[in-house]
């Protein structure tokens, strides 16, 4: 007790310079024993691996100021979206739980005794968080390790967390992904394996090069680091089918040639034309579009068009507007490549409530544009504008993200242009 009450007497005396500590931290560092070495330190080159050793255990009045781990963006989404389908407040704890999904107070920083990290690894400095910043205040970490840009490695965490939503929303699991993009040594690659060991972290990586693949594999099994390959599985089947090596070579990479093709002018070309497009814009060129859509205000019309484009699809969006006629050249061309958007009042009115705090609206705009009978009054009027135009797919957008609502679209787009027997969305190489 009396080592404790020196340190944080200390720290808050070095607290008073123009480099504050945090007081958490330094008491951490000094309470824990200087002969003790971490094991990524010590461990021998080749010999059996084994987990980290236990962090030493924190002083009473340490522990008493540890804060909840807040939840990551991605689940925040699915904790609103899920309070607002049930009709639940937001950020309104449950009962008997203590350590909810709202706003927490900023945690202190970690510092080691030794007061540095590895190369290559993240390491989180003070400061403010934002929305797309994670810190990892509890919960289980999970490292993602990709020698390209990390988009594999993390689309793929996502979508497996969204089969855990039970327990990430509901029973206050906390996780923190870790993303390490651009790994292209092995030095930086055994510095984040060493750290995952003293986090008891899962590592997933996705390698193309083979000899960065077998040292990751290797390493995660010395340290006692559970891991899975996300690429090579797939690498190594489709290497099989064709009965060609692979090149080894991450997408990007300076040795790796990428002529630009035909396709990507035609993203770009696709690109260019939504934007023109954008929000009834230019209604005459509707019949040069691939895609068509339409729905009332904020069901996600332009960010659905442009994550189209990007694919390559020109996309148009026409808004519905209570007493407003759509325009003559909508009914004109395909009714078949036109899509409805429809969403939940109860979501709208949120989103436009938020919308229009945020553009400055006055309390009588606000009424008009968020108020829950206009928002319903207007949801019915696109009903029966859907409703006399049965080839129009009516896509429900509630709880979707935009990639969802885009791989509907993009499925009935191919159906129906291919009139395929067995619904599929194919693309040549």
């Amino acid at each position: 007790s009396s080592l404790l009450f020196s340190s944080l007497r200390i720290g808050e005396m070095m607290g008073s310079k123009s480099h504050p500590l945090p007081l958490c931290s330094f008491a951490i560092a000094a309470h824990s024993r200087p002969d003790r070495v971490s094991a990524a330190a010590t461990l021998p080159e080749g010999s059996p691996g084994s987990a980290a050793p236990d962090p030493p255990a924190e002083p009473p009045a340490v522990a008493q100021r540890r804060t909840p781990a807040r939840g990551s963006p991605q689940l925040n989404r699915w904790s609103r979206a899920r309070a607002l389908r049930s009709g639940r407040k937001l950020d309104r704890r449950p009962p008997g739980d203590k350590e909810g999904f709202g706003p927490s107070p900023r945690p202190p920083t970690s510092a080691s005794a030794s007061g540095s990290s590895p190369a290559g690894v993240v390491v989180e400095e003070a400061g403010d968080y934002g929305e797309d910043e994670a810190w990892g205040g509890g919960g289980k970490a999970i490292y993602m390790v990709s020698d390209g840009t990390g988009w594999t490695a993390e689309h793929s965490v996502n979508a497996a967390l969204g089969q855990f939503e039970h327990c990430l929303v509901d029973r206050g699991c906390s996780v923190n992904t870790h993303l390490f993009s651009g790994i292209d040594d092995i030095d930086r690659l055994m510095d984040i394996v060493k750290q995952a060991a003293k986090e008891g972290a899962l590592l997933l990586y996705t390698l193309a090069d083979p000899s960065l693949a077998d040292a990751a594999k290797h390493a995660c099994r010395l340290w006692g680091v559970p891991f899975t390959d996300i690429l090579g599985p797939t690498t190594e089947a489709i290497a099989t089918h064709l009965g060609v090596a692979p090149s080894g070579i991450p997408r990007g990479a300076p040795g790796r040639n990428t002529p630009l093709s035909d396709e990507y002018f035609r993203r770009i070309e696709a690109i260019d034309f939504t934007i023109k497009q954008d929000d009834g814009a230019q209604p005459q060129n509707l019949n040069r579009a691939n895609i068509v859509l339409v729905g009332v205000s904020r069901t996600g019309k332009t960010p659905l068009s442009i994550y189209l484009a990007q694919k390559g699809y020109k996309v148009a969006n026409v808004p519905i507007v209570l007493g407003v006629e759509l325009p003559k050249s909508l009914f004109e061309i395909d009714q078949e490549k036109i899509f409805a958007l429809t969403i939940n009042p109860v979501i709208l009115q949120t989103i436009r409530k938020a919308r229009a705090k945020s553009l400055g609206f006055s309390s009588e705009m606000q009424s008009n544009y968020s108020d829950m009978d206009h928002v319903k009054e207007e949801l019915e009027f696109a009903s029966k504008i859907f409703a006399q135009s049965p080839l129009w797919p009516v896509i429900e957008v509630t709880g979707k993200a935009i990639e969802e609502t885009a791989a509907v679209v993009v499925r009935i787009y191919h159906d129906r242009k291919h009139k395929y027997t067995m619904p599929r969305i194919s693309k040549r190489y």
